[in-house]
């Protein structure tokens, strides 16, 4: 078992409408929600997450890819893919990593931690996005 540690990253659940975002702690172990972003935009919605890796000191995303049940892709998946790519063309590590279940998982928990619905339905997004950086970080 080694000891290695993962870089300080940044999840992203990309969806059609937002994109939920989590952060690894400054030693890069643990994850945790921390905003949603209103899609705008490819160009748009990638000058607003540049600016996050700015503020947090991070050049490496771990961009959730929405696989079908059947493995596919489909319209959901190529979104995410435009996003990674023009973190990649931009000079990003970018690690994309299977999210299917990762919305389920999220829901799940904060059922158990008592979130009210309201709550649940404010940081969804960016508790999926928790749930996949918390995959890359276990090197699923």
């Amino acid at each position: 078992m080694t000891n290695e540690r993962k870089p300080v990253a940044i999840g992203l659940d990309v969806g059609t409408k937002t994109i939920g975002v989590a952060a690894t702690d400054a030693l890069g172990m643990l994850a945790h929600p921390l905003q949603t972003i209103r899609r705008k935009g490819v160009k748009a919605d990638v000058e607003a997450i540049v600016a996050l890796a700015g503020k947090r000191g991070s050049r490496t995303f771990v961009v959730g890819l929405p696989y079908e049940l059947d493995g596919n892709e489909r319209r959901s998946a190529r979104l995410a893919r435009q996003i990674g790519d023009e973190l990649v063309a931009r000079g990003f590590d970018v690690h994309l990593v299977d999210e299917r279940f990762s919305t389920v998982d999220a829901e799940a928990a904060l059922r158990e931690g008592g979130s009210s619905f309201e709550r649940r339905a404010e940081i969804i997004d960016q508790a999926a996005a928790a749930v996949i950086l918390t995959r890359w970080l276990a090197g699923a």
